[in-house]
């Protein structure tokens, strides 16, 4: 699938981020993460002193590793940052856990992480300690849809707030595996294994 804005993105980055530290034991790194960026087809156009820029037809990104913290900047190849949205991951120290959140540019919008909770995964187990929204996303006749799987939608029922959009924080209104927002017009699926 095309990635047409940048949410189409931070959000399986995201995902990959939390399964690559569940791995590893680590924060990823600079190589790491331009790896995960060319699996989505994005192109990679500068690498320099640790910054890296990546470029698909509709989305850039910018990349700045560190030992301590990732941030990965997405941004709309029209340049509107309205859209823009930051993926960052570090080692918080006094929460003993690595977190991966998703924050859009523009804060006046959205308060809150995108994906409804950062992910927090325990840095002594490696076991998630949040409940995260995440996915990829899929384009049908009826929509463009996340698509989560069975797992995610169970810790998401647990939560306790499978009516409010993991991407804008708006109202679903579900109709079987699927649910429909009116306020950023994605939809979300249930993927059945």
């Amino acid at each position: 699938m095309r990635l047409y804005e940048p949410i189409m993105l931070a959000l399986p980055l995201a995902e990959r981020l939390e399964e690559l530290i569940i791995a590893t034991g680590r924060l990823p790194n600079g190589d790491e993460v331009r790896e995960e960026l060319k699996k989505f087809n994005l192109e990679e156009s500068c690498l320099d002193r640790g910054l890296a820029i990546h470029r698909g037809r509709f989305i850039i990104t910018l990349t700045f590793p560190r030992e301590e913290h990732l941030i990965i900047d997405i941004l709309s190849s029209t340049g509107e940052l309205s859209d823009a949205l930051e993926v960052i991951a570090y080692h918080d120290r006094e929460l003993e856990a690595y977190i991966v959140e998703i924050l859009p540019a523009n804060e006046l919008e959205f308060e809150g992480n995108i994906g409804l909770e950062p992910v927090i995964i325990d840095d002594k187990n490696f076991e998630l300690k949040s409940n995260p929204v995440l996915g990829y996303f899929e384009e049908h006749e009826n929509g463009i849809f996340l698509a989560i799987d069975e797992k995610t939608y169970r810790r998401w029922k647990t939560g306790g707030n499978t009516s409010t959009c993991p991407i804008c924080g708006g109202e679903l209104a579900w109709r079987g595996n699927e649910a429909y927002c009116r306020d950023c017009g994605y939809g979300v699926r249930v993927v059945r294994e």
